[in-house]
């Protein structure tokens, strides 16, 4: 399946007039937020971890020049950004289609290939290797905390005394259990660190981002949705005691939550579980 930006009309409307301004697309992909923003006259600084997009990043370099700088790190790494490299920051979350699609990769069950699941091949360990040293009372919470599985403890000892080292050896092991997809879900999200990441990169964005910048986020699961959603009302709230004279304005306020149109999830039906919700510095 071609790869479809998820709710792009909405971060073009809450991003609003972008001209001259610094983008930092934190989740590059196959490039469609960027593409977006630079066609709107927008200078951009791209993250992505995975090695498999760095020529459609060098493509767009090389149609775009100085105006697209590309980093092949996670996007934690913007803590070492300054606070006067950019202007805006875009989080377009979780598995992109080409990580899905691409079946040597191991992230589908639809596929039969190594149980692999790391979006930076670099990684030292990959979702065999996690199953093979992680304790059954870890990986029990490992799918309990990112996967809400029932029986938690039943599977990780499942997984532990049968060690599966392939996509379908693992589905035929928890076939009975109707929780394959969170099961898939919890384990790609342990080896990729992505709650522990996105949790690092929001707290640099708080501490960096200047006076009218907006961090926009699109997440596609309650877990991360959870995080972006209790991290921006905490940023929007009020600070102090309000019994004293003296009570703290907040440092961001709340913008527009966007959900996917009906017309959207006709031509592009993985942006169903999709939110965007975002935030200015004031």
């Amino acid at each position: 399946m071609k790869h479809i930006p998820v709710l792009l009309n909405s971060v073009l409307t809450t991003l609003g007039d972008i001209r001259n301004r610094t983008v930092v697309d934190c989740t590059f992909g196959a490039g469609g937020y960027s593409r977006a923003f630079l066609e709107r006259g927008a200078n951009i600084i791209a993250f992505d971890r995975d090695t498999n997009v760095i020529q459609d990043a060098e493509n767009l370099k090389s149609e775009y020049g100085e105006r697209f700088k590309f980093i092949n790190k996670d996007f934690a790494e913007i803590k070492n950004l300054s606070e006067y490299d950019f202007d805006d920051v875009v989080f377009d979350l979780g598995i992109s289609s080409m990580q899905i699609d691409n079946a040597e990769r191991g992230f589908s069950f639809r596929f039969d290939a190594p149980l692999d699941m790391r979006m930076d091949e670099r990684l030292k360990y990959s979702a065999y290797d996690l199953i093979k040293n992680t304790s059954v009372e870890d990986l029990a919470d490992i799918l309990y905390k990112y996967g809400d599985i029932k029986k938690p403890r039943l599977v990780a000892n499942i997984l532990k005394e049968k060690m599966p080292k392939t996509t379908f050896e693992l589905k035929d092991l928890i076939k009975n259990h109707n929780d394959i997809a969170p099961i898939f879900q919890a384990l790609r999200i342990a080896v990729n660190d992505e709650m522990g990441q996105l949790e690092s990169a929001l707290q640099s964005v708080h501490d960096k981002l200047h006076i009218g910048g907006k961090c926009v986020c699109v997440t596609f699961h309650s877990l991360e949705d959870r995080i972006v959603k209790n991290t921006f009302r905490k940023w929007s709230e009020n600070t102090g005691d309000p019994r004293l004279p003296t009570v703290f304005e907040p440092d961001y306020k709340l913008l527009k939550t966007y959900t996917p149109s009906d017309e959207e999830l006709e031509y592009n039906p993985r942006a169903r579980s999709a939110h965007m919700r975002a935030v200015e510095k004031v």
